[in-house]
């Protein structure tokens, strides 16, 4: 059973490549999952403002995400909104999810928007993409480079080679984690 508990926030599941792997993870038990109906509804509508699939493939993504990923959806945390103090006030529902579930750790590419000092009073860390799958790497290389080969396995349109799928995550923003990954090319 995963102990340590992450809430993805909508900038993380809104790349396709980043989405997957950090799904693929979630199914593997390293961690406990969560996210909300308001961050889905960010990443959502950012891709269909920027016109990049249709509303259609997003939600079923969406439910797809939900099905797969047991109990990941928080609720019940609006409630605490209001009573917190973040740079971007649009941000406090993130925390106040993250809050409500418990969670050790919100995952952002945003971390100016989420300061780690008035976080730790709620025992909350906020981590980058990249130093969170690193260091599930770190902790479970077989499982997680079995995650990547199945992420990358699954790609048929076009297919990726290791190396292209490298190159791929490397666009995600994760320089450590595809540092990692190499030391294990062949398992991926």
């Amino acid at each position: 059973m995963a102990r340590f508990a992450v809430l993805f926030d909508a900038c993380v599941l809104y790349p396709a490549a980043l989405r997957d792997s950090l799904m693929r993870l979630a199914n593997c038990d390293l961690f406990k999952a969560y996210w909300t109906d308001a961050i889905h509804e960010e990443w959502i509508n950012a891709l269909v403002r920027e016109d990049k699939y249709p509303l259609e493939v997003l939600e079923r993504v969406r439910n797809l995400m939900d099905s797969h990923v047991p109990d990941a959806k928080v609720e019940g945390y609006e409630c605490l909104i209001e009573g917190l103090a973040l740079p971007d006030k649009d941000d406090r529902h993130v925390l106040a999810a993250a809050i409500k579930c418990k969670a050790d750790a919100i995952v952002t590419f945003n971390q100016k928007d989420f300061p780690a000092d008035y976080l730790q009073t709620f025992q909350i860390e906020i981590i980058h993409p990249d130093d969170f799958l690193y260091y599930q790497i770190d902790m479970a290389p077989a499982i997680c480079c079995k995650a990547f080969k199945d992420q990358r396995s699954a790609l048929k349109n076009p297919p990726m080679s290791v190396d292209e799928f490298l190159t791929c995550l490397q666009k995600q923003q994760l320089p450590q984690t595809v540092s990692s990954l190499k030391n294990y090319a062949g398992l991926i």
